[in-house]
């Protein structure tokens, strides 16, 4: 059995990364992608966007962080894979299942899962350019508009020598609206001879055991679940309990994130910005998010959010 943090862009970064493992009960981790289009990327692009590459792959919670990547072309993507292998990523994931109509547009994401035969050509090229010792795995949705293809594309990637799949449990239509059909993972996974990791709609502890039952896999991947409830991963761990802890013994991991994108950025807006984000998943789980997000809700000065949470974390 393993738990991992899912990659969400603009939202489970290295500091987000950092805060949910220290939390505890995740075992892997997927940055947010690494768009590769017809160049080889810098150091740096990779160094930004997975900054525990300068620590050996790991948070610092000692949890590894595969590097996702996210293109079109396999030989530049297989370039871009070496590169990522080169700097110490413990592992790289392919993404085929991006739903942004951006990334779509440009031939990324869930869009390709049109092309099985494109899938197969990627996972090869990147799986012959890294070492042997280096997982190559996937994540795919169940489709673009419909289901169709699904195990059609699931088979490819498999044809092409991943190690692993995830599998979101709806088509890039679909989007996020309930209900993630976790039938149709149980399906690819008893399609394909590689562990199937199941994901999708996962908020409670009982959605985790609903999902394990259903999908039959070990491993499951949880994205937005965890962000809205950092202690769910140790209490899935724990096998319970089912309610999470109390908000006073939430709150200073958000103060955390709050502070640690303030020294990171050295800017007013963006922590701010980040820290109403977070506050507007927790609220899912904790009604006094909600009242932190009242208090803090016209500020846009990282000093003065500060003295609030100071006087919050005091219980002012």
């Amino acid at each position: 059995m393993k738990l991992v943090l899912a990659p969400m862009e603009g939202l489970v970064d290295a500091v987000m990364r950092d805060v949910l493992t220290r939390v505890g009960g995740i075992d892997l981790c997927v940055t947010e992608f690494v768009r590769v289009t017809s160049a080889l990327l810098p150091n740096r692009t990779f160094e930004r966007l997975a900054p525990e590459l300068q620590t050996g792959g790991k948070t610092r919670a000692g949890v590894p962080v595969r590097v996702q990547l996210l293109g079109s072309d396999p030989a530049c993507l297989a370039d871009n894979a070496a590169k990522a292998a080169s700097l110490g990523a413990p592992g790289i994931d392919l993404n085929f299942g991006c739903p942004a109509p951006s990334v779509n547009r440009h031939r990324g994401g869930a869009v390709l899962l049109k092309e099985p035969e494109l899938l197969r050509d990627i996972v090869e090229a990147v799986r012959a350019a890294v070492p042997a010792a280096t997982p190559v795995t996937a994540k795919m949705r169940l489709g673009y508009e419909d289901k169709s293809l699904a195990l059609a594309c699931a088979q490819a990637i498999v044809a092409g020598g991943a190690d692993e799949l995830t599998v979101h449990g709806r088509t890039k239509v679909e989007g996020y609206k309930p209900p993630a059909h976790w039938d149709w993972i149980a399906r690819i996974r008893e399609s394909v001879p590689i562990p199937v990791v199941a994901n999708g709609e996962v908020w409670t502890l009982a959605d985790y055991r609903a999902i394990r039952a259903e999908s039959g896999c070990d491993t499951v991947m949880i994205g937005r679940g965890l962000v809205a409830c950092p202690d769910l991963a140790l209490r899935i761990a724990a096998d319970g309990p089912d309610a999470p802890r109390a908000w006073s013994e939430t709150l200073p991991w958000v103060v955390d994130l709050f502070r640690q994108c303030r020294e990171r950025s050295g800017e007013d807006r963006y922590p701010v910005a980040r820290l109403k984000q977070w506050l507007g998943l927790l609220k899912r789980t904790w009604p006094e998010a909600a009242e932190t997000f009242e208090r803090i809700r016209r500020e846009q000065e990282a000093a003065r959010v500060d003295l609030a949470l100071q006087g919050l974390l005091r219980g002012e």
